[in-house]
């Protein structure tokens, strides 16, 4: 069963210095679809030029809470709004809070995540959101921009509580896990993924970063790895990890609307 990557830095140089052999090496491994994530104007504009060149490669497009603050986004909210048009582009993102870097103050993060909110409104294309020792800031204010009760989006490398994850669940949102699920120390966080319904629950690498168990020593991460962290879900769930491939393929598709 074909795997989905709903989360890699492709525009990364680690990744795109051999973007083809990339996306070669994950074909092999059946990772068929994957996802490369924006993180300012100027890699949107890679992602998705690498979604035009690839089959089976989409682009989200955005502006991450850690670079708000620079000069270099400064002014580049119409062109995201431009890009975000695009036919290759399935998602917003990737946006959100963070709150373990200090660059930024939370105010300004904010903002912009406010602004990725109603962008994903008004084109109908879900949310990739970033959350880093933020849990109860960020969750507050997705429910407070909820519309209706309901978003769409994607709550990237989750390592929240359950508690937070069913308030995301309740939005509509999809809960998706990268390597730090396969790590020795976290059981409390394969826990949480054991009790994710099987119509949201997605996998990603989070490439070039966070390589997952067993090859946490080896450097970049990319696509072709989600296999390991399939794996390890698939256990923590008690299913096959084809099953486990099915299943989040099909919800990656639901949620990014492809096909």
């Amino acid at each position: 069963m074909p795997f989905f990557d709903t989360h890699a830095h492709l525009d990364n140089q680690q990744l795109s210095s051999d973007a083809r052999a990339v996306v070669e090496r994950a074909r092999a491994a059946d990772v068929q679809s994957m996802t490369a994530i924006g993180t300012d104007l100027p890699t949107s504009q890679k992602c998705v030029g690498l979604a035009r060149q690839f089959d089976g490669v989409y682009a989200a497009v955005g502006v991450h809470p850690t670079v708000c603050h620079t000069d270099e986004v400064a002014g580049c909210w119409d062109e995201i709004v431009t890009l975000a048009q695009q036919p290759a582009v399935v998602a917003i993102g990737e946006t959100g809070l963070d709150l373990h870097w200090d660059k930024t103050t939370l105010d300004a993060q904010r903002q912009w995540f406010q602004q990725h909110i109603d962008l994903s409104f008004e084109t109908g294309k879900p949310l990739v959101i970033h959350m880093r020792d933020c849990e109860q800031e960020i969750v507050s204010m997705l429910e407070s921009s909820a519309i209706g009760g309901s978003l769409n989006g994607i709550m990237h490398s989750f390592t929240g509580s359950l508690e937070s994850a069913q308030r995301c669940l309740k939005l509509g949102m999809y809960i998706s896990f990268a390597g730090m699920v396969t790590f020795k120390k976290s059981d409390d966080l394969r826990s949480v993924a054991a009790g994710i319904p099987a119509d949201r629950i997605l996998i990603e690498t989070d490439a070039p970063y966070l390589s997952p168990h067993p090859l946490r020593s080896k450097r970049p991460n990319e696509p072709a790895y989600i296999v390991h962290t399939a794996a390890c879900l698939a256990a923590v769930r008690d299913i096959s990890p084809e099953e486990l491939g099915r299943v989040t393929t099909e919800n990656a598709k639901r949620v990014f609307q492809i096909g």
